[in-house]
């Protein structure tokens, strides 16, 4: 089992409503979050692309910020999900270093905190929050190894990509563009 994100470049309007279904399901704190809207701008003018992506942690395969913990805090899940055991981690900040994706952050309780595909719901059956609320339908989640799931689905029919793809990571955050 391998759990991956997919998201529709094309459906989705940059409205934030996966940042606040987030920081409410995750009781992230004022100030901080664990995804967040970006706009990128593209070509040169008059023909010029916009293009907005719900980013994340990238949920690696060959994850920087899992081999560099000192302490095992930062470490796979079923599915491949990366995530931090608050009990084991020192705050060094090793894992933020690490990573080029920039999707962590130190919680002011001291612990490295970061996305986890909700990770308490997906145990359940259910979607990640992000994917549960947002409006336009343009997140898909799912097992990658289940040819049936929605997430494998949508990247054999779609082109996509991933970013930073040189950085060796394996992703598993894909952008349908």
């Amino acid at each position: 089992m391998r759990y991956a994100m997919a998201i529709d470049t094309r459906k989705c309007v940059g409205c934030s409503d996966c940042v606040v279904a987030c920081q409410i399901e995750n009781k992230v704190p004022e100030g901080f979050c664990r995804d967040w809207v970006v706009e990128a701008t593209s070509g040169t003018y008059p023909k010029l692309e916009l293009e907005i992506r719900s980013e994340r942690c990238n949920q690696c395969g060959n994850a920087p910020c899992v081999r560099c913990c000192p302490t095992g805090s930062s470490h796979y899940a079923e599915g491949g999900i990366v995530l931090v055991d608050p009990d084991k981690c020192i705050g060094c900040g090793a894992c933020i270093a690490s990573c080029p994706y920039d999707a962590r952050y130190v919680h002011p309780e001291g612990y490295v905190d970061k996305c986890t595909f909700c990770i308490q719901r997906v145990r359940k059956g259910q979607q990640p929050a992000c994917v549960e609320v947002c409006p336009t339908k343009c997140m898909y989640f799912g097992d990658l190894d289940d040819p049936n799931s929605e997430v494998a689905i949508k990247l054999k029919e779609r082109k996509h990509k991933t970013l930073i793809p040189e950085a060796g990571t394996d992703p598993h955050l894909y952008f349908l563009i």
